[in-house]
C-alpha cells in the first residue's frame, strides 16, 4: 500500500508546478490536459478549460506528487489540515528550501533549532500549500 498526496490547485496548477520546478527541483512525469481526455467530461472542450490540467505527476526528491486544476472554482484552492514535509540533510539545505517555498507565501515558524531537529520551521507557499522543512539531526 502506498499514500501519495493529490493537490488540487483551482486552475493554478501549471504555475505550482514551474514553481516546485524552480524551487524544489522537480521533475514533471506526465501532464494531462482537460482536451486530451478521451472520455466525454462536462466542460472539458470550452475555452476555460481546454488547456487546463485534468491530471498531472511530478517528483519532489525521491516522492511523487499528483496534482490537477481541480474543477476551477475560483475559490483558490484549500489545503488547511494538510501539510507536507520536506526532510533535507543539513540545515544549509534547509535554508535554500525554506527560502524558495516561502517566495510569495508565509512563514508561519521560522527556521529555528528545536529539540529535535539543528532547524525546522513552517510555512505556507503561494498557493496555499502547507510544508514543513526539517533538517537530519
Amino acid at each position: 500500500m502506498q499514500v501519495q498526496a493529490y493537490l488540487n490547485f483551482d486552475g493554478r496548477c501549471e504555475e505550482a508546478i514551474e514553481f516546485y520546478k524552480k524551487s524544489l527541483g522537480a521533475k514533471v512525469d506526465m501532464i494531462m490536459r482537460m482536451n486530451e481526455c478521451p472520455d466525454s467530461m462536462p466542460g472539458k472542450d470550452s475555452p476555460d478549460m481546454a488547456n487546463k490540467i485534468l491530471h498531472s505527476a511530478f517528483h519532489i526528491g525521491d516522492t511523487q506528487v499528483m496534482a490537477s486544476d481541480g474543477r476551477c472554482s475560483g475559490k483558490g484552492p484549500k489545503f488547511d489540515g494538510v501539510m507536507l514535509s520536506i526532510a533535507v540533510k543539513d540545515p544549509a539545505e534547509a535554508e535554500k528550501v525554506f527560502k524558495a517555498l516561502s517566495d510569495g507565501g508565509n512563514v508561519q515558524m521560522p527556521l529555528a533549532k528545536t529539540f529535535f531537529s539543528p532547524s525546522f520551521g513552517m510555512l505556507a507557499d503561494r498557493f496555499g500549500v502547507n510544508w514543513m522543512v526539517i533538517a537530519a539531526e
